[in-house]
Formats: structure tokens, sequence, C-alpha cells
């Protein structure tokens, strides 16, 4: 019983939100509430300070959250040991920063292996926090890390380029230098995308500050406003959609984007991961 909890409590404290974590726990809301709160009332602690919609960490609860992480890592390995060892297709948990290159890879893995894939999307920051915390089994990032638990398949790599609605007055250039988006909205990811991390390095080394930025968190929605001729935007040559109402302007000196496929280390010979990176490097390899 103590596990449940326990497990409730973990991804509360990850996910900072009660529905997220019944989401993810495949529980309803009020099931997640009792268990931490059974849990509070058994050992006489207070693990969240409840206050507006998000929960923060108790100083009682930042002490015990690492010393759950093992526990979750077990369960997860113990999981995967049984979706190994069974004949039934199994089930491979993937987070990706966008779906452009895992899409593909995707649909591959199961035309071969017939498995059942669930995707999250997020930003990088958002995505390895997912592998590290075992929610997700395999994800793709734009960022290079050099952590020694991971293991990294690179998936390839794309310019970074102005993308603005066809009346646009810098939708008849076809290259530009950045100096020349200073008087126009700029749309920028929010805290934690590289692509967002790559456009302020590129911004920093012009020696260029925006004034006129709108934050927006996601590539979907960013889209919407540049097709509304809301402001131009920074973003991967790959992900600019298809279509009539968009230009592309080249950069000078743009930076480049890449995408890596990532995995811990020690779920690496896992059958399902095994089986999904062969497919990634058939491909990309």
């Amino acid at each position: 019983m103590l596990e449940s909890e326990l497990k409730a409590f973990y991804m509360v404290a990850q996910l900072g939100s009660v529905t997220l974590a019944a989401k993810k726990l495949g529980l309803s809301q009020p099931t997640v509430t009792n268990q931490i709160r059974q849990l509070e009332s058994q050992f006489a602690v207070e693990l969240f300070y409840r206050g507006g919609r998000r929960l923060t960490l108790s100083e009682t609860g930042a002490r015990l959250l690492p010393l759950v992480k093992p526990m979750m890592s077990q369960s997860s390995n113990i999981e995967f040991f049984l979706n190994n060892a069974s004949s039934k297709a199994g089930k491979l948990r993937i987070g990706a920063t966008a779906p452009y290159y895992i899409l593909d890879l995707v649909k591959a893995f199961r035309e071969l292996h017939g498995s059942q894939v669930s995707l999250e999307l997020g930003n990088s920051q958002q995505m390895i926090e997912a592998l590290d915390d075992y929610r997700v089994d395999l994800v793709t990032s734009s960022q290079q890390l050099t952590d020694a638990r991971l293991y990294c398949l690179r998936l390839g790599q794309d310019p970074l380029v102005l993308v603005v609605h066809r009346s646009h007055p810098l939708a008849n250039q076809s290259r530009i230098a950045l100096s020349a988006i200073a008087s126009h909205c700029v749309l920028m990811r929010e805290q934690g995308s590289h692509t967002r991390q790559l456009t302020e390095e590129m911004l920093g080394n012009a020696r260029l500050t925006l004034e006129n930025v709108i934050e927006i968190g996601s590539r979907e929605a960013i889209r919407e406003a540049v097709l509304r001729n809301i402001g131009v935007s920074i973003i991967a040559r790959h992900e600019v959609p298809d279509s009539q109402e968009l230009r592309i302007v080249t950069i000078h000196q743009a930076a480049m984007l890449d995408e890596f496929l990532y995995c811990l280390k020690e779920r690496r010979a896992a059958r399902l991961i095994d089986d999904f990176l062969q497919v990634a490097q058939k491909r990309f390899g």
C-alpha cells in the first residue's frame, strides 16, 4: 500500500500537479489526492505546501523525493523485465521535442514489431527530466548532453531560419542579417526550449537586444501566430510547415539545431528499446 502512495507523491512532486500526475498514473484525481493525504496522515508530516493551483514541496517532501526515486527506478526496471520476457508486444514510451524526426521512426518501428507506442511532446528540458524520472523510455532532444548515464544517437541537423507571413515586410528577402529583425515583433519559445537558447546565443553574439517579444509555449501556437502575421519567429528549417502563407528567410551565420535520440544506458539492451534503436540506426546511423 505504501508503494502506491509513494508513487503518487513522486509523480505529483515531479509534475507539480495532481491532474497531470493522475493522468500519468492512470488514476483519478481524487485517488491521487487521497493517497498523498493518507501518506501525510500516517506519518504526521506535511509533504506539500498547498497554495494556488500548483503544489510546492515542503522541506520534508524535498528530503523524501530522492529516497523515493530508486524505488521508481526499480519498479520501472521490473516492468521492463516483464515486458521483455513476455511474448506480447509490450509498450514503448517515447518523449519528443518535435514530431518531425520521431514519427517516421515510430511508423517503421510499429510496422516491424507491432508494439504499442505512447508519444509525449515537450521542450528539451522537460523531456530529459522525464527520461531521468523513468516516465519515458526514450527521448529526442536538440540538446547535446555529456551525461555518462545516457546512450546517444544523432538523428539530424538543420539551420535556424526566420519564418514570416507572406505579407510581412521581410517576406521578399531571401537572406538577412540578424539585426534586420530588431524592429519587428519576434515570437519566442518558452524558457527550457533549446531553440530559445540558441536564438538568445545568436542575439548575444550579434549584440542585439529585442524590444518587442511575445513568448509562446509551443511550436504549434507559434506557427498559428505567424500565420496570423502577429510576428516573426526563428525556428529550425524542417519545422516550418508547408504553407503558401509563409515565407522562409535565411539568416546570415545562423546556428544549427541538432536532434538526438537518448535512452538510459542501463536500459540500452531492453528488447523494446533495442528494437527501436536498431530502426533508428538503420535510418540515421
